[in-house]
């Protein structure tokens, strides 16, 4: 059973997120076991290399994370996360989909694939979350 009645809920539940929302992230899907959300990649985004900072990338796929384990059961938190780096990216938006492996009586685990919009595999991370 889904925590929000709708994603409009939903998006007005994670419009309280200020740090995800001044990070022009977006709730773009959410299923019974899943979340899609977007960024768009601006310069505030950026290392001083002038590429694309890791920890916007770790909050993307948090926010990511955030919405579809707290639709499943509120409130859950992260325990745990794993982040790998798979490719630089070049593009203007990455978006992350979140899918739940586990979900127990007080642990969930999910995996969230983060792709650029050219196409490219940008990082992929594994959350460990914690029912409360």
């Amino acid at each position: 059973m889904s925590h929000f009645q709708s994603l409009e809920a939903a998006r007005e539940y994670f419009r309280k997120d200020t740090f995800a929302m001044n990070n022009d992230m977006a709730l773009e899907e959410l299923t019974e076991d899943g979340a899609v959300c977007s960024m768009a990649v601006t310069e505030r985004h950026q290392n001083a290399e002038g590429g694309l900072m890791g920890g916007a990338i770790l909050a993307l796929a948090d926010f990511t994370f955030a919405a579809a384990a707290n639709n499943a059961h509120h409130p859950t938190v992260a325990q745990q996360v794993s982040l790998n780096f798979l490719n630089a990216s070049k593009g203007k938006k990455l978006t992350a989909s979140a899918s739940c492996l586990k979900s127990g009586r007080t642990s969930c685990v999910y995996v969230i694939s983060i792709k650029d919009d050219l196409g490219k595999d940008i990082a992929q991370a594994m959350f460990t979350g914690f029912k409360l």
